[in-house]
């Protein structure tokens, strides 16, 4: 199951109080202040572990606590710093307060980030002693640790992100593409969670792919599945549309282009603006070049001559390799928005 989404509660150790204690021992009948400092408390700490790709394990598990501080004790010993609470996460995770909605962290492969800190320790009354104040009776109680509430999501980490209207071919060229193993089907929302794939090109090369699931109208807005997984999108270097040469729903390419066009730009400029290259899906179904070709003259006219366009069809391999090619040409070469100079 994939699960992107999480809200989960951290609490930060306690600090050890502080002790009241004074040295007794055999001949030293009144022996000044020994009483050690509690220990801090334990923090909580958010680390990318990148076997993960889901917050799966937060399913169930609402509140995750670092260990409290020790307290102190005489003879000047000081109380153990409490143990961490690391908690793995996939790359791509982000963390916001769930009460005043702040971004706390962006996490990347590598990353560590601590969302609550324990407590201080309080201190003995060895530490208050003084020329004035040989016996002194008072130690500090230790700080509460923080506790948060946190809402996590999950924006996956991927170069190209799959884009099209339900049926448009994403999962089978995935399939087709990579060692995943999405789900394929004749009828929308096959997928239903987004998908991961690695395509090799060569021993040197690799892409990293996302099969985002079906857009429809009026997603920007929450219809159907798109609201909830756009944001995955944003995450990508290059945009992959596909559409497919002959819809089975009576539209035509350039019709579903404007309106897939059109989700992407209500939901995020920036996401509009990323590198885009169109694939005209499922070739092997219509057998007449003419028509192929007819077909993405109008998918150009519709999208504007700076947009790379290609023809391809998972079914048969026809455009597989060159549609690789493409897609590494562009992830490692600058982009320049259609309409602007470099």
């Amino acid at each position: 199951m994939f699960v992107d989404e999480a809200h989960i509660t951290v609490v930060a150790g306690d600090g050890g109080n502080g002790c009241v204690s004074f040295r007794r021992e055999k001949f030293i009948p009144k022996g000044g202040p020994d009483g050690g400092n509690g220990g801090d408390g334990g923090d909580v700490v958010l680390a990318v572990d990148e076997g993960l790709n889901t917050l799966m394990e937060f399913r169930g598990v609402h509140e995750w606590r670092a260990r409290s501080g020790e307290h102190g004790r005489g003879s000047q010993q000081y109380g153990a710093r409490g143990d961490d609470r690391v908690i793995t996460v996939p790359p791509g995770t982000i963390a916001h307060d769930e009460d005043t909605d702040e971004l706390l962290c962006d996490l990347a492969p590598g990353d560590r980030f601590v969302v609550a800190r324990g407590g201080r320790g309080g201190r003995g009354n060895e530490h208050f002693k003084s020329s004035t104040n040989q016996a002194p009776r008072k130690a500090e109680p230790g700080e509460p640790g923080e506790r948060r509430r946190l809402r996590l999501e999950l924006r996956l980490i991927a170069e190209v992100g799959l884009v099209g209207k339900p049926n448009a071919g994403k999962s089978t060229l995935l399939k087709a593409l990579t060692r995943a193993t999405p789900k394929v089907g004749a009828y929308p929302f096959t997928t239903l969670h987004p998908q991961l794939g690695i395509a090799e090109l060569d021993s040197e090369r690799r892409i990293i792919l996302a099969d985002i699931p079906g857009l429809i109208e009026g997603a920007a807005r929450g219809a159907g599945l798109g609201h909830e997984f756009l944001r995955h999108i944003e995450r990508t270097s290059i945009v992959l549309h596909l559409l497919e040469v002959e819809p089975g729903d009576g539209t035509s390419p350039e019709e579903n282009y404007r309106a897939i066009r059109a989700e992407l730009a209500a939901y995020s400029s920036a996401l509009a603006g990323k590198p885009e290259i169109i694939a005209l899906s499922k070739a092997d179904l219509v057998s007449d070049e003419e028509a192929l070709r007819a077909r993405m003259d109008a998918v150009r006219a519709a999208a504007g001559s700076e947009r790379e366009i290609t023809m391809i069809s998972a079914a048969s391999g026809r455009g597989l390799r060159d549609l690789l090619e493409r897609l590494w040409r562009a992830l490692h070469t600058e982009w320049v928005s259609p309409g602007r100079t470099p």
